[in-house]
């Protein structure tokens, strides 16, 4: 199994095999428009920039689970990402990321790499996983890392 076994809707409601990423190394990121870590939109897009012509792309995941703060529609969404970050990485339709209608991609990306003290469950918005190019979880991190933070780990890929 790998992350390429998976597909999503976009947040233009269109559906997309994860496949189409092969080769790449991904940063799969559950994000919000509301959270105190939003901000990390900015830092994720420059990574994405910096790097996408050496194979990183960055996924972004909306999701309402954490307290409410992804509340709006697709479109809020990507009209908030562009207009306040400039966000250019692929972002996906809202989706759960925990619990029994968790996304299928997230129950497997827990999975592969479970959080402290090998709990699975993913606590909070901007939790980031690392897939090398053979689309297998290698690291996944904190919603407090800074993307600047996982640098490091993501050149080692490329």
């Amino acid at each position: 199994m790998s992350v390429y076994e998976y597909s999503a809707k976009t947040i233009k409601d269109e559906d997309v095999s994860l496949s189409n990423y092969q080769g790449d190394v991904l940063l799969i990121v559950n994000t919000a428009s509301k959270c105190g870590f939003t901000p990390q939109y900015k830092d994720l897009q420059a990574l994405y920039e910096e790097e996408k012509e050496n194979g990183l792309t960055v996924l972004g995941f909306p999701c309402n689970q954490f307290g409410g703060q992804e509340p709006g529609s697709s479109n809020d969404i990507e009209q908030f990402c562009e207009l306040n970050y400039g966000v250019s990485f692929p972002m996906f339709a809202k989706v759960d990321v925990k619990g029994e209608h968790a996304h299928p991609l997230f129950t497997y990306l827990t999975e592969q790499a479970p959080g402290l003290l090998g709990s699975k469950g993913i606590k909070w918005n901007f939790t980031k996983f690392l897939v090398n190019r053979q689309g297998e979880v290698v690291k996944r991190y904190a919603p407090q890392t800074a993307p600047k933070d996982i640098k490091k780990d993501i050149k080692e890929l490329l």
